[in-house]
C-alpha cells in the first residue's frame, strides 16, 4: 500500500469530539485548498458514524460554499434529520474559521430485494492493461504537455488513473465533451462497506469537471481558467472492490453562465454499474 493510500485511510478516520460533532484533517502536501473529494468523503464518514451499520448510503447531494483551508482542521456537524422504518436521512455541515464551507445530505437504506436493471458499460473501450498511468504518460509524452499538467501527474496520490484519450492534454483542438478514465486505489480498502463508499465518493470528484472544458479546446490546468466544484450528487448502486480497475465514463451535456455540468458512471471491469455521479462547477474565464 502506498503512503498516499495510507494517508487517505487515515484522514477518513475522523476524530469524535462530541455527540454529532467530528474533526477531520487534511494531508500536508502543499495544496492551496482542500480537494473536494476529501470533504465529500469525510462528511459521508461523519454521517455514517451516526447511522445504524445495517443501513448503507444510497445517495448524497452536496454543495461547496468556500474553499477549504488545508492548514487547519475541518469540523463536521451532523444533523440527524430522520430515522425511518427503511430509510435514514442525515445532513452534515463542514466548518472552518467559523464559517460553513460545505454541506451534504445523504440517505441510507437497509438492503432490499426488488426490480433490477442497469445501463450497459460502453463498448469498445480499451482495457486498463493497454493504457498508461499518468506517471507513465509523464515519461512518454511529458514534453508535449504544459508544465502544470506535468507537475500534477508527478504527484503521489492514493489513486492510479489511466485516461483512455490524452488529446485534450496535448492540443487545443475542440473535442467532444466526453472521456473514459480507468481508476483504482493504490492499495486495498478494508472490507468495510461504509469506508468503501467514502473512498468511492473521494475518487468520484477526480477528472469530472475537466470534461466540460474539452468542447472549448481548454484544460482545467489553463492559467486563465478559474475552476471549482459547486455541487456534487452521487448514487451508490452496488458495492465493488476499489483496488481493481473501475471505468469512469464521463460526459458534459452543457456549459453556460461560467458553469460546466458533467455526468459520470463508474463500472467494474466486468460491466457492473457501481455508481452514478453528476456535478456542476465554476468554469470562469479570468479577466486580464
Amino acid at each position: 500500500m502506498s503512503s498516499a493510500m495510507q494517508e487517505l485511510l487515515a484522514i477518513l478516520d475522523l476524530e469524535k469530539l462530541e455527540h454529532n460533532l467530528f474533526r477531520g484533517r487534511s494531508p500536508q502536501v502543499g495544496w492551496q485548498r482542500v480537494f473536494g473529494g476529501q470533504v465529500i468523503g469525510q462528511a459521508l464518514v461523519a454521517a455514517q458514524r451516526t447511522v445504524d451499520r445495517r443501513r448503507h448510503v444510497h445517495s448524497l447531494h452536496c454543495y461547496f460554499m468556500r474553499p477549504g483551508d488545508p492548514a487547519v482542521p475541518i469540523i463536521y456537524e451532523v444533523d440527524r434529520i430522520r430515522d425511518g422504518g427503511s430509510f435514514t436521512t442525515r445532513r452534515v455541515v463542514a466548518i472552518q474559521h467559523g464559517h460553513a464551507i460545505f454541506s451534504l445530505e445523504a440517505s441510507f437504506q437497509v438492503d432490499e430485494e426488488g426490480l433490477e436493471h442497469q445501463m450497459a458499460m460502453p463498448e469498445g473501450v480499451p482495457g486498463p492493461e493497454a493504457l498508461k498511468t499518468q506517471h507513465e504518460l509523464l515519461e512518454a509524452i511529458g514534453g508535449h504537455v504544459p508544465e502544470a499538467i506535468r507537475k500534477y501527474w508527478a504527484r503521489e496520490r492514493p489513486l492510479e488513473v489511466k485516461p483512455v484519450n490524452v488529446e485534450h492534454y496535448t492540443s487545443r483542438e475542440k473535442l467532444p465533451p466526453c472521456q473514459n478514465v480507468w481508476v483504482r486505489t493504490t492499495g486495498p480498502v478494508p472490507d468495510d462497506r461504509a469506508l468503501q463508499a467514502a473512498v468511492l465518493a473521494y475518487l468520484s470528484d477526480m477528472t469530472l469537471l475537466d470534461t466540460s472544458t474539452f468542447a472549448h479546446g481548454r484544460s482545467g490546468f489553463d492559467a486563465d481558467l478559474q475552476m471549482a466544484s459547486l455541487d456534487h450528487a452521487m448514487w451508490f448502486h452496488r458495492p465493488a472492490r476499489l483496488d481493481d480497475w473501475l471505468l469512469y465514463t464521463q460526459d458534459s451535456p452543457n456549459a453556460i453562465g461560467s458553469r460546466g455540468f458533467s455526468r459520470g458512471a463508474l463500472y467494474t471491469r466486468q460491466g457492473a454499474l457501481v455508481a452514478s455521479v453528476a456535478q456542476e462547477g465554476l468554469v470562469r474565464l479570468r479577466k486580464k
